[in-house]
């Protein structure tokens, strides 16, 4: 039947006249990688990397509409399409965020099921807690090492103002774990800091005013990072940082400096995420019944009967234990 002698036809939503949506995307295959250094108000600044054989250089970029709702963060490795010259008012775009090696996430709290993702790509967590004015907090370095584990990063405690107060106790509860510890002092010298950060990615974190900008400012001179001060009275420091920073160390690696924090949730960690990154204990752990979360209240935890035989040190698994429960501990951090 014709269209014109369907007397429903008026009735009909009309048809389209426009040509079909292609299914031919854009290829991106000149695009130049960048690494995302900090981001302001939906501005994401960016370095080229030299391998690709431009120059290196910083540019200003928005995200691509085609990236949807995927979020980009400090520490992503992008590629970047449109005006790369870097020159004042240019504007370049963020079309593709390569896979990510490894993801360092927080929740606000316990209760919280919302993961807030702080930077991409780092190898290594720095966890800054001075020795005094504000003191430690055990709790929070336990948790940050909780998230370094999940997260497949290599934990490391710098402790700061050792002309304050002694490293000792500290040193020696981390020393089973296999931590590495290392120590500063105000206008000491920081060359163990270099070596250990030295062509890594590094992540520092930590309340404020345990000396993290400091120390940025100490190994990138012209970081420029703010410094705060600590309230005589609460013993908390102000923050100073209100968003993420990655600079480059002039003795090779990368250091990310972020905002201070007053809690460190970790309701999306689940406790065979830890124990992967202590193979000495997941091995034990095998012969743990279904479902045992290996702390101290477990009947029939395989981590006993191995410290009953000696093939773990009590030490290590009194260690692993405490981090463990510092999940469940709201009050020490």
């Amino acid at each position: 039947m014709n269209r014109q002698d369907d007397e429903h036809a008026r009735f009909e939503r009309p048809r389209r006249h426009t040509r079909p949506r292609t299914k031919v995307r854009p290829n991106y295959d000149d695009a130049d990688t960048a690494r995302v250094v900090t981001i302001d108000r939906g501005r994401y600044t960016v370095t080229l990397d030299a391998a690709t054989g431009s120059a290196a250089r910083t540019i200003t970029a928005m995200k691509s509409r085609n990236l949807g709702r995927k979020g980009v963060i400090v520490g992503d490795e992008v590629r970047v399409v449109g005006d790369v010259s870097g020159d004042e008012g240019s504007l370049a775009r963020i079309v593709e965020v390569t896979p990510r090696r490894t993801v360092l996430r927080r929740t606000a709290d316990d209760d919280d099921p919302i993961e807030r993702i702080i930077v991409a790509n780092a190898d290594q967590l720095v966890i800054v807690a001075a020795l005094a004015d504000p003191p430690p907090r055990a709790g929070l370095i336990d948790r940050c090492l909780v998230a370094a584990f999940d997260a497949g990063m290599e934990p490391l405690v710098c402790l700061t103002k050792a002309d304050l107060g002694s490293p000792d106790e500290i040193r020696a509860m981390f020393e089973p774990l296999g931590v590495r510890v290392v120590v500063t002092r105000q206008d000491g010298d920081l060359e163990s800091v270099r070596d250990v950060l030295r062509d890594r990615t590094s992540v520092l974190v930590g309340h404020s005013g345990v000396g993290k900008s400091t120390l940025v400012n100490a190994l990138v001179p012209d970081a420029h990072r703010s410094v705060s001060y600590v309230n005589a009275v609460t013993g908390r420091g102000r923050h100073t940082s209100t968003s993420a920073i990655s600079l480059e160390l002039p003795f090779g690696g990368w250091i990310i400096d972020t905002p201070g924090i007053r809690s460190f949730g970790l309701a999306h960690v689940e406790v065979d995420d830890i124990i992967k990154a202590f193979p000495d204990l997941q091995d034990a752990a095998r012969d743990c019944p279904r479902g045992c979360l290996h702390s101290a209240t477990e009947p029939e935890c395989a981590l006993d009967v191995a410290v009953a035989d000696g093939t773990l040190a009590t030490a290590r698994v009194e260690s692993f234990r405490r981090i463990l429960a510092s999940r469940d501990q709201k009050d020490d951090y």
